[in-house]
């Protein structure tokens, strides 16, 4: 497992490395990407040749010893999830709403441009968020010419959360039977299941978290620079996959404390590898956002600066991210529970928490009816067994905090598993937004040292009671696999076909049938635009805010997708070589002004309204496909 992190986590950095350097040199795309990875591939055979990595034998015994791994009931059932996982991505084309709106198109508009460019839109979201998994994208849709592959990128980090789950946990005084039962159930959460599959960079960032405070560990350990580099390269990595980890660095400036001497022993590759993990890490996007934005977050772009107390939104976060993970996975009182809640708030402390959080469904605690891959966090299951067996733990005698501040080392151990806690709570104190269970996917593993040093947790995980109720989670896991509306295991056509045969007037059947209907059609939901374009259009404008664009670009190389903003001229769009677009009734009136007033002063005409329902809160709305005269 150590060696495939390691060629994992190096792989990861050079492609975010190699992005950057051939937008430099305006070679971003398929020859340039295919001959970046045939030289990965040429160092890494010379790497394997001369011996500076060792790699384990794939031969008979091997996979032999592999399979017997999973003959034990927590393993089988993890295997089980993960070949589930597997099979609705490869069955299902990618539904992210962010990968589709906004991570895929960045992707596609560097390509079209052959580097990366600050992209002509009223959209900021593609400009100033990290980069790291749409490095790791690009080679794949430059070189295949579809997404339909993406998804190997999140499923191959879900390998290897278990392995580095209990190397963490055991590092950091977790007794190895209670590391080795946890390694199997905290993967199973819905976070890293659904995410698994899907095109989403949540939990894409876990293995980096894991891995950078792992190989911190090791290094202290071993003294080998060729650990702490790794770590380097980890914690680069995790930042460049969202900017709200920036806070794990903290557990991870700790855990490397003791080991910065060995950077010292080999100075020139020290080098090297500092300048891999600058291009890896945020950095570059921080410094091209504060160029364009005078912002290093690039925030001030999206009019999202944090305002209010934080001594209100922290707690507030609290009880959201509470409520989120504690929502079983099918909750059908959502609707009765949500009025609820908002009858028990007090208008003061709701006027107060609209001022402190920017979304609606954040401050009023909305629960979903369904969890799924854009909202889930820990989940339902893994939350309940973890906040049970503590409670046991405690009743048991184990009330005596597990953590000592008696001597240097303990207090560093001590800094590293209580690191963690701090970073979640300040990332908690500035987050706005409703999906903060998602975000925190890197952070819940690293959380789990300090719940589960209890010794009496060694005796915990014999009893029968305890075993039976972690399997209860893997079961419920594998059931919100089955009918995760964004790749369901099941004939969802069929369904959907006997529901519309019924003409009910049941709101559940609907809801039902609109939720399965809308991810159904998401990877292609601007197909009824793409049928009524005349053939051969190779550019097409688009006016639109959060929308699935990428979907426009199908198949991939065959058109060029070009935003207009406000302030465009007709000049300027013939210049780009415009003649129709795309424009969502919404912005109109909003970003722009009215359309008969845009119309004329464009000098254009709608040649066709095209209701679309690509969101199921939303409804239907109106596309306008325009033509300038």
């Amino acid at each position: 497992m150590k060696n495939a992190v390691v060629i994992w986590v190096r792989l990861c950095a050079y492609l975010n490395c190699a992005g950057w350097f051939l937008s430099a040199i305006r070679q971003l795309n398929a020859a340039g990407n295919a001959v970046a990875l045939a030289v990965w591939v040429m160092a890494f055979l010379l790497v394997k040749r001369f011996g500076v990595i060792s790699t384990p034998r794939c031969g008979k015994f091997c996979f032999q010893k592999i399979l017997r791994r999973f003959e034990r009931p927590f393993p089988l059932a993890w295997l089980v999830l993960a070949v589930m996982a597997l099979l609705g991505a490869v069955l299902h084309a990618p539904t992210n709403y962010d990968g589709l709106a906004y991570r895929l198109p960045r992707v596609l508009h560097w390509l079209s441009a052959d580097q990366w460019h600050w992209i002509h839109t009223t959209f900021p979201r593609v400009n100033n968020r990290a980069c790291g998994i749409e490095w790791l994208s690009a080679p794949l849709i430059a070189i295949f010419k579809t997404d339909r592959l993406l998804f190997l990128i999140n499923f191959v980090s879900f390998l290897f959360i278990p392995g580095l789950t209990f190397s963490v946990l055991s590092h950091l005084g977790v007794r190895h039977r209670v590391a080795w039962h946890w390694m199997w159930i905290a993967p199973s959460g819905y976070c890293f299941l659904l995410q698994a599959g899907s095109i989403a960079n949540d939990s894409f960032a876990t293995p980096f978290a894991l891995a950078a405070i792992d190989f911190a560990l090791r290094a202290r350990i071993s003294k080998r620079p060729m650990d702490l580099f790794t770590s380097t390269l980890a914690a680069a990595l995790l930042t460049s996959a969202k900017t709200g980890n920036l806070t794990l660095l903290l557990p991870w400036a700790i855990a490397i404390l003791p080991s910065l001497k060995i950077f010292l022993q080999r100075p020139i590759a020290t080098a090297a590898v500092c300048i891999a993990a600058i291009f890896a890490s945020f950095l570059p996007s921080a410094v091209l956002n504060y160029r364009y934005c005078r912002d290093w977050f690039g925030l001030s772009s999206e009019d999202l600066q944090t305002h209010g107390s934080i001594w209100l939104r922290t707690p507030a976060n609290v009880v959201l991210l509470s409520e989120l993970n504690l929502t079983p996975p099918v909750f059908p009182v959502a609707e009765r529970w949500n009025h609820f809640v908002l009858k028990i708030i007090p208008p003061d402390l709701e006027r107060h928490l609209q001022n402190t959080i920017t979304e609606i469904a954040a401050y009023q605690f909305k629960a979903p009816d369904m969890q799924d891959e854009e909202n889930a966090g820990l989940g339902f299951g893994v939350t309940v067994l973890l906040l049970a067996s503590v409670i046991v733990v405690v009743l048991r005698g184990g009330s005596r905090f597990p953590v000592r501040f008696r001597s240097s080392g303990a207090l560093w151990h001590a800094g590293i598993v209580v690191a963690p806690w701090i970073s979640t709570f300040a990332l908690l104190s500035q987050s706005e937004v409703y999906p903060i269970g998602r975000i925190l996917a890197p952070f819940y593993i690293l959380l789990l040292p300090l719940p589960l040093l209890f010794p009496e947790h060694g005796q915990l995980v014999r009893a029968v009671w305890w075993r039976m109720a972690a399997l209860v989670v893997f079961f419920m896991a594998a059931g919100l696999l089955i009918i995760s509306p964004a790749r369901p295991l099941f004939p969802v056509g069929f369904v959907l076909k006997k529901i519309e045969t019924l003409h009910t007037r049941s709101k559940l059947l609907t809801r039902i049938h609109d939720v399965y209907f809308v991810y159904e059609n998401r990877n292609h939901a601007f197909q009824p635009v793409l049928d009524v374009l005349p053939p051969g259009e190779k550019i097409l404008g688009y006016c639109a805010y959060d929308e699935p664009e990428a979907t426009l670009w199908h198949p991939f190389g065959s058109r060029k997708i070009v935003h207009v903003c406000p302030g465009d001229t007709p000049a300027d769009l013939k210049a780009r070589g415009i003649e129709y677009i795309l424009a969502e009734n919404e912005m109109f009136g909003k970003w722009f002004p009215n359309l008969d007033v845009w119309l004329k002063t464009m000098n254009a005409t709608v040649v066709r309204t095209i209701p679309l329902e690509l969101r199921v809160a939303y409804g239907t709305t109106d596309w306008y496909l325009i033509k300038l005269n």
